[in-house]
């Protein structure tokens, strides 16, 4: 009986904004003291976040370049599609337009490829031997086996031939550089989450009687809960700031390799590394806070 009045005379309890400003104030003042009584450890742990960051931004801005070097690349490779003798060129062309990941298709005609063969080689007088061809590109250089097989099923189809090695290689590329993006994501929050776990193991030692206490006096887990999370954020947050001057530094030099080889550069590339970066250094930073917590207060 008691437990519903209670509940009813909370429900009836106006929430008051004011006073909810005021916790969170007191949890603000809170985290930044925490933060204080760390001291030097503080620029330990930040400037350690900010060179495993600077690392995770450098392979993945990298990534990003070689990732576009690749496509552009890739654009360029083409399957080489011969007709036969006897084949409607603009047909064969329809056709092939139909198959998914067909980007564009260059018809050029025998007679064509007759003239600029007779202008660069010296030829006898005789017929033309070669046939009518198709010069096809796909989307994405992944894509470049299934179209080709694909083209292949066409009956007015002779012969065909693309540079099948140089599409694998581009491939592997792909696929080690996402590999290693990938692991180097792994290993940061690994690493973060053990730097974070340590540094606030310190702080709750240090406040283990204020935060013995509060809990008798039944103050709800997450008022404790919420400066050490912040903590961790707070370290995730400013070690990504720094990280990203060094990273400017790269940003520059891979500009230069694109516009050396005038590759196109990922568009936002930079924006979107240091988005990620910050995203997940205050992730990690949070939750590697929240583990110490749950581990060592059980609250």
């Amino acid at each position: 009986m008691n437990n519903n009045l209670k509940t009813n005379v909370k429900k009836h309890i106006p929430k008051d904004w004011l006073c909810e400003l005021r916790i969170l104030f007191r949890l603000g003042v809170q985290t930044v003291s925490d933060i204080k009584r760390t001291g030097f450890v503080n620029i330990v742990i930040i400037t350690t976040m900010a060179a495993i960051l600077m690392i995770f931004g450098a392979c993945f801005r990298t990534a990003l370049s070689i990732s576009s070097f690749s496509k552009e690349l890739g654009s360029a490779l083409e399957i080489s599609v011969y007709l036969k003798s006897s084949t409607d060129m603009r047909e064969a062309k329809s056709e092939i337009a139909r198959f998914e990941h067909v980007e564009e298709i260059t018809a050029i005609p025998k007679s064509v490829s007759w003239s600029r063969l007779r202008n660069e080689m010296r030829l006898p007088n005789i017929d033309n031997p070669l046939p009518d061809t198709l010069h096809v590109k796909v989307d994405n250089p992944e894509n470049l086996e299934s179209v080709f097989e694909n083209i292949k099923s066409i009956k007015s189809v002779e012969d065909m031939s693309y540079a099948k090695d140089l599409a694998k290689k581009i491939e592997l590329v792909n696929h080690v550089v996402k590999t290693i993006t990938l692991v180097v994501i792994i290993i940061m929050g690994l690493l973060t989450v053990t730097i974070i776990n340590n540094t606030i193991q310190l702080v709750i030692q240090s406040r283990k009687e204020e935060i013995e206490i509060m809990r008798l006096m039944g103050v709800n887990n997450w008022y404790i809960r919420f400066p050490f999370i912040m903590q961790g954020a707070f370290y995730g947050f400013m070690g990504s700031l720094i990280a990203t001057f060094p990273l400017n530094y790269i940003q520059n030099g891979l500009l230069n390799i694109h516009k050396f080889f005038m590759v196109p550069s990922p568009l936002y590339a930079q924006n979107l590394v240091i988005l990620v970066m910050f995203t997940m250094s205050i992730l990690f930073g949070s939750v590697g806070s929240y583990w110490c917590i749950k581990k060592h207060l059980q609250v």
